[in-house]
């Protein structure tokens, strides 16, 4: 019997990526999934076969996670389906890197809706689905905030914004017995990555990276059913960086 037998998680941003890994993860444990994308349906409906196939059971779910009325939505389906939530993983986010001169208000808007707004809100409509046993939230942010590397001010800033709601919703939700943590990767090969990982600065990353390599879906979703299962039943407000002991 899986870890995570018979529970029901929400993965956001599942279509491709970290968020496909951890998808495909927690419903080989026994988790039934819903499979949260934006727009690629097609990379949703991958994950859910490939969860099917491995005898688990998965739904993808179109959700706009920058409008309150697709997360609200998201939500809603969830009750439906299950009515009730066990694990919440906040995997969606967007990035755009440019030096500050270049900065425009719609970057800042569009990112921060995305990468704080969406998680926050998701949170928010998830707590009524969640039983007296509680759960797991888990919020996906990035290893950059410890780099702070140049040209990426919006994207770190609304990632260590989402850390510390970590910090602040672990408090506020420990007494209701759920857990909130965040998973922090650092460089991973994924599709929305390939365009950057032949760059010099990824080059340098790597370089200064003690295993000597970037990540990959893999070596991240074994953390997300750790951080999803009893086996981190007493960790909350932590903040996991698995970046290769990169710092």
């Amino acid at each position: 019997m899986g870890k995570l037998q018979g529970k029901v998680a929400v993965v956001t941003g599942a279509s491709k990526g970290i968020g496909a890994g951890i998808a495909k993860a927690l419903g080989a444990e026994g988790a039934r999934v819903i499979v949260g994308y934006a727009g690629d349906r097609a990379g949703a409906e991958r994950t859910v076969r490939a969860i099917e196939a491995s005898g688990g059971e998965a739904h993808a779910v179109q959700a706009d996670l920058s409008k309150e009325a697709g997360v609200k939505g998201l939500f809603a389906t969830t009750r439906e389906m299950y009515g009730r939530l066990d694990v919440l993983v906040n995997n969606a986010g967007i990035y755009r890197f440019s030096p500050v001169e270049g900065v425009t208000l719609d970057d800042l808007q569009q990112q921060f809706a995305v990468n704080v707004f969406g998680p926050v809100l998701a949170v928010r409509e998830a707590l009524p689905l969640f039983g007296p046993e509680g759960g797991s939230i888990i919020n996906v942010g990035t290893g950059g905030t410890s780099l702070n590397p140049a040209n990426a001010v919006v994207y770190i800033a609304s990632k260590a914004a989402l850390d510390a709601a970590t910090g602040v919703l672990a408090r506020e939700l420990g007494l209701r017995k759920i857990r909130v943590n965040s998973l922090n990767p650092g460089v991973v090969d994924t599709e929305g990555n390939n365009a950057n990982l032949g760059s010099d600065f990824v080059k340098s990353l790597i370089a200064n990276t003690p295993l000597g390599r970037v990540g990959q879906p893999e070596d991240i979703s074994p953390l997300a059913v750790f951080l999803a299962s009893n086996d981190s039943a007493w960790l909350t407000g932590e903040i996991l960086v698995a970046g290769g002991g990169l710092r």
